[in-house]
């Protein structure tokens, strides 16, 4: 026996979403909050025992908050503490605990079903099944009654079905397994069905529809449209119920407004319906307004009009709303079989462009190649006669040769547009041919659906009549396109005698690719990674055509390649007659047309190509070359205005990063390569940018990767073949010129030592040649080493003109800065190595702004302990450490373990190539999975230049001559000295 200490009431109401608000009396007084929760929830686990529970303030009453999922559950096992006695203040709260366990049992075990009411609302709700034996003794009229139940039983509604989807459907797998085996219950989602507006469906048609319950009527009701025939020559639509047993017998049915239906049906179908038929009348009426007349539903024949509208628009409508619809045999292929308008292009065109290795353009994107029109429906040709008869028609379905086919007059006058647009006298360009046949017949047909029947309003016209059109190509040029989609099924063009160098395979490939696509006037961009070699195969290009250019070719590079490009040329192709078209002494009109004859290639920079333009434009060049083509990214800009407006027979790109950051870039470089081929600029926008960059349309992308993959070719360092042909250690020399205000510089240090050495003697002598040494080499980096500007050089490099102002002031600089884009792009990382501490700090401080991520930089005054967090972050397995180390060349040439750089740049050079070699292991040494390339940068003119060549040589390379240190220097003669340091003019 047990003493209750505590006598309270328990008053409650459900919220219409279904939510308990509950509170308490005790002698007649309101029991607060805190302690009512307590009392009333203090062995329920759901809810912490209450802590997790909600207080408001209702009146004068605090009001406890039970949230819906846990309704349901806590009725019907209450559990209240032995030592209260609770008494039900509320008749609501006496009925919940009355049916609570009925409908915790029913939700438990399966006996609930959809809600009607809820999915004509667009929502899914679950009810109870009133059949269920648990719920036979519930007085559901008294209930109703019941205003605590939030608006009815619409909040007992609510908390039943939170309490199934707690017992059945809590898990993302559970619904999965839902919507899967009834999707019908979630095709709600179009629009609610307005809430007072007549019921479609009786539930138990509902039910049935959505497969909850078995169907029991021994039919199925259908709409049917019947074709015109020999008897009857109009469109008609019926209700026909069709025999579950035989499907192949249809009963007619007519239908009336006033929810009765006629006809003749076996006996035993009457009841269901008669139960049936207002429920069919409603849909209708709702669906097809326009279908009533006189009183009865589907009486009269329809139009052709009325006919097409229910093919292609009410059909589906119907079938969502879960009707049957029968419509003609012939329509599902009729869909299809829409007119196609092809230019079939003629034998001829073509057939002389696979001529000789050493042919000129034979074609060009803008040669214009003869075609007929071809209009064809289905298997059928049509030809334009026919065509044009079927236009004044105007008719939407007719019959055709026997078939059925649909027309849609907006579709057909587009074709006719397109027919009179363009003229077959006139020819199409080879350029639209490409652009037609590329986009493959299942990409066209994938974009057409994606805009169900109507193009999106942004659609370029353009582009809109483009994808309509189909092209029949010949076999000459069904073979170019093959070849152009396949460049390692080319045949291999031999290598001119004059080239010194032997191409790795993938080189001879990319310059036997260079060569085709020249023979049929077609842009080309070499895009292989940094290191592959881009510059050797235009040359080897170059060297194929010398026999038969007329003119020279024209090469636009940054200007901090020049010298690089001329110190190439001379070493792979000696041959070949180099002229720099760069500086003060530049020649113009006659002058330069004389200085041209004989010459192979000339050299400029894109400032220079700009500054120059008119002097530039007048002539044919062989062939004309962007190197680092991302110079052009911007169209806008006066510079890509101006390279677009040269002539030349071939045009090449070389670049290693197409794309730096937006599509707009590679529509640049592609504009000039072949003008016109992608579109306009805003055209291009429209249909690939947008799509692409703002929605990742994988559609448009694969687009445009078809359209540019013929005049790209692009091989990547981690391509297996690639790798295969590498060396493990690759090393190249990058060769800069001064900037003026480093040559000027230079010079000027220079003639001040040389006037000093006249006076000087001994260790005065050594001290002053030590000394220009140094500010040779720092000039060499960057001039402000020399003008002490460290503290300006840390503010300028925070803004982004700042510090494109400070990087121009070094063409080493320069050039580093796109190298490291280029290369992080990809992914790779690299070690840096610098003598100078000034110059370390600025290359740390200048790549982490423009890289907008972390720099390492390491030298001396490095402490052990912030020395092997560097190294142990960028050696980190994750990959998730600074990718850009920056290191003094003493304090990390030995020592340290970075193999998670494959990229090596020396920015300055010493003396000693084994002290270089040292940094370079670094990255190259056991533990090292990739392929390394190392970058030495060596000024043009300068005494770097003289000292590399002096170990290129292997002159005077003994350890008394040369060695690790500079004191060698310090004993040369003045002359020997002036020969040394003295700015040649030669690059």
């Amino acid at each position: 026996m047990s003493t209750k200490l505590h006598e309270m009431s328990l008053c409650m109401t459900l919220t219409i979403s279904g939510d308990a608000l509950l509170w308490g009396f005790k002698d007649g007084r309101d029991v607060s909050g805190d302690h009512f929760r307590k009392l009333l929830f203090t062995w329920h686990t759901p809810s912490l025992y209450g802590t997790t529970l909600e207080s408001h303030q209702a009146g004068e009453v605090t009001v406890t908050i039970l949230p819906v999922e846990q309704v349901i559950a806590f009725f019907a096992e209450p559990n209240f503490m032995d030592i209260v006695s609770w008494e039900m203040g509320t008749d609501t709260a006496q009925h919940m605990l009355q049916i609570a366990p009925a409908l915790h049992e029913a939700a438990q075990n399966g006996h609930f079903i959809p809600s009607y009411d809820a999915f004509r609302n667009g929502q899914l709700q679950w009810t109870w099944d009133r059949s269920a034996q648990e719920l036979a003794d519930i007085d559901w009229d008294m209930l109703e009654g019941l205003e605590d139940f939030g608006e009815g039983l619409k909040g007992l509604q609510a908390a039943f079905s939170a309490a199934v989807v707690e017992a059945h459907y809590a898990t993302d797998a559970a619904m999965a397994d839902l919507r899967r085996e009834f999707p019908a219950l979630f095709n709600n989602a179009k629009k609610p069905i307005v809430a007072d507006s007549p019921a479609a469906f009786t539930e138990n048609e509902w039910l049935s529809a959505m497969g909850w319950r078995p169907d029991t009527a021994p039919f199925r009701p259908a709409l049917q449209l019947l074709e015109p025939d020999e008897l009857d020559d109009e469109w008609r639509l019926r209700l026909v119920l069709q025999d579950k047993q035989d499907s192949t017998l249809l009963t007619p049915i007519r239908l009336h407004v006033d929810g009765t239906a006629s006809g003749q049906w076996a006996s035993e179908w009457t009841p269901h319906v008669v139960e049936r038929a207002p429920g069919w009348v409603t849909r209708l009426l709702e669906a097809l307004p326009r279908m009533a007349d006189d009183g009865e539903l589907l009486a009269h024949a329809i139009s052709d009009d009325s006919a097409w509208t229910f093919l292609t628009k009410d059909s589906r409508i119907l079938l969502e709303d879960g009707w049957n619809v029968m419509l003609p045999a012939w329509w599902e292929a009729a869909a299809k079989r829409k007119p196609r308008l092809s230019a079939k292009v003629a034998a001829e065109a073509g057939s002389g462009a696979g001529g000789g290795g050493k042919s000129e353009s034979l074609f060009g994107m803008n040669s214009l190649v003869n075609f007929d029109w071809r209009i064809a429906i289905g298997d059928s040709e049509l030809s334009e006669a026919e065509f044009n008869s079927l236009l004044t028609r105007n008719e939407r379905l007719v019959r055709f040769r026997g078939q059925w086919i649909y027309l849609d007059p907006a579709f057909l006058e587009q074709i006719r547009r397109l027919m009179d647009s363009i003229d077959p006298a006139e020819g199409l360009s080879l350029q639209d041919i490409f652009q037609l046949h590329l986009l493959s017949e299942l990409e066209r047909d994938k974009v057409k659906a994606s805009w169900d029947g109507e193009p999106p309003e942004d659609m370029d016209p353009e582009e809109e009549a483009r994808l309509q059109l189909e092209v029949e190509l010949n076999g000459h040029l069904m073979a170019l396109l093959k070849q152009l989609g396949q460049p390692s099924d080319l045949e291999i063009i031999p290598v001119p005698q004059g080239l010194r160098a032997e191409l790795r395979g993938y080189q001879h490939q990319g310059y036997t690719w260079l060569t085709y696509l020249r023979k049929f006037g077609l842009g080309a961009c070499l895009a292989d990674d940094m290191g592959l070699g881009k510059t050797v195969q235009f040359i080897t290009y170059l060297l194929h055509h010398k026999p038969v250019s007329e003119q020279p070719a024209l090469l636009i590079c940054p200007t901090s390649v020049l010298g690089n490009w001329q110190k190439e040329l001379a070493r792979f192709a000696p041959e070949l007659n180099v002229m720099l078209h760069y500086g003060k002494g530049r020649l113009s009109g006659g002058a330069l047309d004389d200085a041209l004859q004989g010459i192979d290639i000339v050299l400029t920079s894109y400032t220079t190509a700009l500054m120059d333009q008119e002097t530039l434009q007048p002539y044919m060049w062989s062939s004309l070359c962007l190197d680092e083509a991302q110079n052009i990214k911007n169209a806008q800009n006066k510079q890509s205005a101006a390279i677009r407006s040269l002539n030349a027979v071939h045009r090449i790109a070389l670049t290693g990063t197409p794309i730096e950051n937006r599509l707009s870039e590679l529509w640049s470089i592609y504009d000039f390569l072949n003008p016109g081929y992608l579109g306009n600029q805003r055209g291009f926008q429209i249909r690939f940018a947008n799509p692409i960059e703002k929605h990742q349309d994988t559609e448009r992308t694969a687009q445009l990767q078809q359209l540019v993959k013929p005049f790209m070719l692009r091989r990547k360092k981690k391509d297996p073949a690639i790798q295969l042909d590498l060396p493990d250690k690759l090393e190249m020399k990058v060769y800069i010129n001064l900037t003026a205000e480093q040559g000027a510089m230079y010079e000027q240090t220079v003639k001040d030592l040389m006037e000093r050495m006249q006076k000087l003697e001994g260790m005065e002598r050594k001290g002053a040649i030590l000394g220009a040494l140094t500010q040779l080499k720092q000039l060499c980096d960057h001039p402000m080493l020399l003008t002490k500007e460290a503290e300006l050089a840390e503010e300028m490099v925070q803004n982004e003109d700042g510090r494109e102002a400070l990087v121009l002031r070094s063409a080493k600089l320069e050039r580093l800065v796109a190298m490291v884009d280029e290369l992080r792009d990809e992914g790779d990382s690299c070690l840096i190595f610098t003598q100078y501490v000034g110059m370390g700090r600025m290359l740390a401080n200048v790549l982490s702004a423009q890289r907008r991520e972390p720099v390492f930089y390491l030298n001396g005054s490095t402490p052990k302990q912030e020395r092997d967090r560097m190294i142990e972050r960028f050696q980190a397995a994750d990959g998730e450490g600074p990718n850009i180390f920056v290191l003094s060349l003493k304090a990390g040439g030995v020592g340290l373990n970075l193999t998670a750089a494959n990229h090596v740049f020396h920015f300055d050079r010493w003396w000693n190539p084994a002290v270089e070699n040292q940094a370079t292991d670094r990255a190259y040494r056991m533990g090292q999975t990739r392929n390394v390339q190392v970058h030495k940068f060596i000024s043009l003119g300068t005494l770097e230049e003289r000292i590399d060549e002096m170990l290129e040589s292997k002159m005077s390379l003994s350890d008394n001559v040369i060695s690790s240190s500079e004191g060698w220097i310090t004993e040369l003669s003045n002359d020997e000295l002036q020969d040394l340091f003295t700015l040649r003019r030669t690059w």
